[in-house]
């Protein structure tokens, strides 16, 4: 297997951090050998990491494009905006393309996306990582071996966690979805191809509910200014107190929270980026209008009923699990890798400790950037591995929901779907 070449597109999280790093642990599959990066730290940053000459060091992703191509794929790691134009760059110069999800915004470019992927006969992957876990890998052989005998009913929790919903959706980069795209689309996205993926079945409807209730301005506390550092009166109460958060919380920094507010972790560059900075605002007097909760009732095809819910009032960032089956329950927490299977026949509880790795999303986020090399590979080779469509249903099934819980009305998906693919 030949080493695999890439062009991170967005030095972020994302793209230097959870995929760049790849290079890291990995230095003999594959290799950062190009980078696109408006801010010039981050830039740097990158160049640094991973031995880029300056020649290959580029402000505007355009600037990649407009040289003979000089590596094997990009890796499009920008903000959900701006995914399309690099990808359809890319594959118009012959590489191949790991997007971070959501592909697009845009329905229409979704599927011109995938379109594009196919025409060209170039790797395409999309940034679900979860179809990589080996929590969820344990989960489908377990549906499919029919352990549960018919399913029936399927909960799912995404649980956000107070702390992550008010960095990344109240003062965050996702918080307003005229210039991001709804909650569902930006953070559940995966979620819904990942239940899809499970029941092996299509949805056949949706119906959603939620909205906006807590991080608004009239919840605000009396007298509460406009940044916490200037002299909040309530910063013993409120668990949203910013340098609270960023300097003493113990997911801040392990979750790379810190790189969003300052390129220097020392408390004095933390604090001073939040006196003024977007990290620093109270949450209730932020521009920030996605939904802070939201849940949805989903039929699919099969007969299986599924109550998705995605709520940000939770301690704990997990996804939890409960599949309900004629002769059996299977209950699991991703983030804890505990699967408990419950047998109806012979009163039996097996638990399940599943083992995963350090990197992100418990290993997947490593486990996704091997298949990807793998595929490229195999690509390179004659063979092309696709699975796109699944890409298309899970953005527009987000869509749907998004549609179900403006309208207040079920959606026929299959109905839905036809209108734009």
């Amino acid at each position: 297997m030949k080493k695999v070449t890439a062009i991170i597109i967005g030095a972020g999280a994302r793209g230097l951090g959870a995929y760049g790093s790849y290079a890291l642990d990995q230095p003999t599959e594959f290799q950062v050998v190009g980078v696109a990066e408006p801010d010039p730290e981050r830039r740097e940053r990158a160049a640094r990491l991973h031995n880029i000459p300056v020649e290959n060091q580029f402000e505007d992703y355009k600037e990649v494009f407009e040289r003979e191509k000089f590596a094997d794929c990009v890796l499009v790691c920008t903000q959900d905006r701006m995914h399309y134009e690099p990808t359809m760059m890319a594959f118009e110069k012959g590489y191949h393309v790991l997007c971070e999800k959501p592909m697009s915004v845009e329905k229409k470019e979704i599927v011109e996306m995938v379109k594009a992927a196919q025409e060209y006969k170039k790797v395409l992957l999309l940034g679900y990582v979860l179809r990589y876990s080996p929590f969820f890998i344990k989960l489908k052989k377990m549906l499919d071996a029919k352990l549960l005998g018919e399913l029936i009913n399927v909960q799912y929790i995404e649980n956000v966690g107070f702390w992550h919903h008010a960095h990344s959706f109240v003062r965050g980069n996702w918080r307003n979805s005229e210039e991001c795209c709804p909650m569902l689309l930006a953070k559940c996205c995966h979620d819904m191809d990942m239940i899809t993926w499970l029941l092996g079945s299509s949805c056949k409807n949706v119906h959603s509910f939620g909205n906006l209730t807590f991080f608004k301005k009239e919840n605000a506390p009396k007298g509460a200014p406009a940044y916490c550092m200037a002299g909040c009166a309530h910063r013993d109460d409120c668990p949203y107190y910013a340098p609270r958060f960023y300097l003493e919380h113990p997911r801040a920094k392990s979750d790379s929270f810190i790189g969003a507010v300052s390129e220097k972790s020392d408390n004095a560059s933390i604090l001073k980026a939040l006196e003024h900075g977007p990290y620093g605002r109270c949450v209730f007097q932020c521009d920030n209008d996605v939904v802070d909760h939201q849940i949805l009732n989903m039929e699919y095809e099969n007969g299986v009923k599924v109550s998705f819910t995605m709520t940000a009032f939770t301690n704990y960032c997990c996804r939890e699990v409960n599949f309900m089956g004629t002769k059996g329950q299977i209950r699991g927490n991703m983030e804890q890798g505990i699967i408990e299977f419950y047998d109806f026949v012979t009163g039996n509880i097996e638990t399940i400790k599943v083992h995963f790795s350090d990197s992100g999303h418990c290993g997947s986020d490593s486990a996704m950037m091997k298949e990807f090399v793998q595929m490229i590979n195999k690509a390179d080779a004659g063979v092309l591995e696709l699975d796109t469509d699944a890409y298309i249903d899970s953005h527009l099934l987000a869509y749907a929901a998004e549609e179900s819980r403006m309208t207040k009305t079920v959606v026929d998906f299959e109905q839905y779907k036809k209108k734009y693919n």
